[in-house]
């Protein structure tokens, strides 16, 4: 009888535990059900609200001229009909205001973001606070810091700055004389990551000239913010320190090497100096045309924008990106390899400004040739 007892209870034990074990299971999958059945789009799939988050506005026309018309453009098209707008927001130049912005936008629901950061170490914390809420984000233009990032969309920055590089070498000796050789290099901000890639790709063309004596650095200068005035101010500082003997100014960007020229122009100097810009604006452009700026690297920046909405498309549609990629990558400054599309840039002058940025539509003649006198580059009507 104890024997029977003692079996009993043991049976009775087993039982219990087993029947616990069920509801702790039954829980356990009820709450894998909620989980897998939620509507909330997971890594861009079946996402429908974008946010499209921009830089500044000073240092480029591009941004809000060009960048944002497109990118709102081409995504509103890559996504379903019906789909609402994308929501834009411009950082004015700060990465604070750039990171609330962002916050907002994951905080409204937006499932994808494509950010062209201000600050590209800044923006890694948009990047965590969008992993966090399984959005993934596409680093537009200029490389994030951040080993999270899903997709990173630009030009070969490399390139950029060696065809600015290479265009000095091959032109520097219609601009130096005896005793004549100095260069002066304003650079981009060191906060952007493409800043520092167009320096690595003009010392590459670069270097050797200096290194054989043929051109002479006498200032190199990162410029805060890609700041316009403060690039005029380092290339007045630059004239006064060589007793106004410059020779060629390597200069990253069209919008400073406006300012560059102003500084020239005060010093008689403009046209006597090879300066070299980036972007392709209707003011390179005219000063191109007058003379003053030798060459200025097109990026064509209607293509960035569509890659972006192409990868956009296939996020939405939870497909695979390997033939927009196609294998290619930019590693972070972990060495974390972001699968990445990689536009061509192409070095304008002169000689093709026809053939590129006006075939294209990208400057139309008639802005090119606003207020020069007729016959000016041998295209103004």
């Amino acid at each position: 009888m104890k024997l029977f007892d003692r079996k009993r209870r043991s049976f009775s034990t087993v039982f219990g535990v087993g029947l616990l074990m069920l509801l702790l299971v039954a829980c356990g999958n009820s709450g894998t059900t909620t989980t897998t059945t939620s509507t909330a789009p997971v890594n861009g799939k079946g996402c429908t609200k974008v946010g499209i988050l921009l830089p500044e506005t000073a240092s480029s026309f591009r941004w809000d001229g060009v960048d944002r018309p497109d990118l709102i453009k081409d995504i509103t098209a890559a996504l379903p009909a019906g789909s609402p707008a994308p929501d834009y927001n411009n950082a004015g130049g700060s990465a604070s205001v750039q990171q609330s912005q962002a916050q907002a936008d994951l905080t409204k629901g937006d499932c994808i973001l494509v950010v062209g950061a201000y600050d590209g170490a800044a923006a890694a914390a948009i990047v965590t606070a969008a992993k966090a809420k399984n959005v993934p984000v596409i680093a537009y233009d200029r490389l994030i810091q951040s080993k999270q990032l899903a997709y990173y969309v630009s030009f070969d920055n490399v390139k950029v700055g060696q065809l600015q590089g290479q265009y000095v070498a091959d032109h520097y000796q219609s601009y130096v004389s005896s005793g004549k050789i100095n260069t002066v290099m304003i650079d981009g901000a060191q906060t952007d990551n493409n800043a520092l890639l167009f320096k690595q790709g003009a010392h590459s063309a670069l270097d050797p000239l200096f290194a054989s004596g043929k051109l002479k650095k006498v200032y190199e200068t990162f410029t805060p913010n890609w700041d316009n005035n403060t690039a005029q101010i380092e290339m007045n500082g630059a004239l006064t320190a060589s007793q106004n003997n410059v020779s060629v100014a390597y200069v990253a960007n069209d919008g400073m090497a406006n300012t560059v020229i102003a500084a020239l122009k005060a010093k008689k100097l403009n046209g006597h100096v090879l300066v070299t810009g980036q972007d392709a604006s209707v003011p390179g452009i005219q000063h191109i045309l007058a003379g003053d700026q030798a060459m200025t690297v097109y990026k064509a920046i209607t293509k960035e924008a569509q890659a972006t909405a192409d990868l956009v498309k296939a996020l939405n549609a939870g497909s695979a990106t390997s033939s927009l990629t196609n294998g290619a990558t930019v590693k972070t400054a972990d060495g974390t390899a972001i699968p990445s599309v990689l536009e061509t840039p192409v070095t304008v002058d002169k000689t093709n400004v026809q053939s590129t940025v006006i075939a294209d539509g990208f400057v139309t003649l008639a802005d090119a040739c606003k207020g020069l006198p007729k016959g000016t580059g041998g295209i103004c009507p």
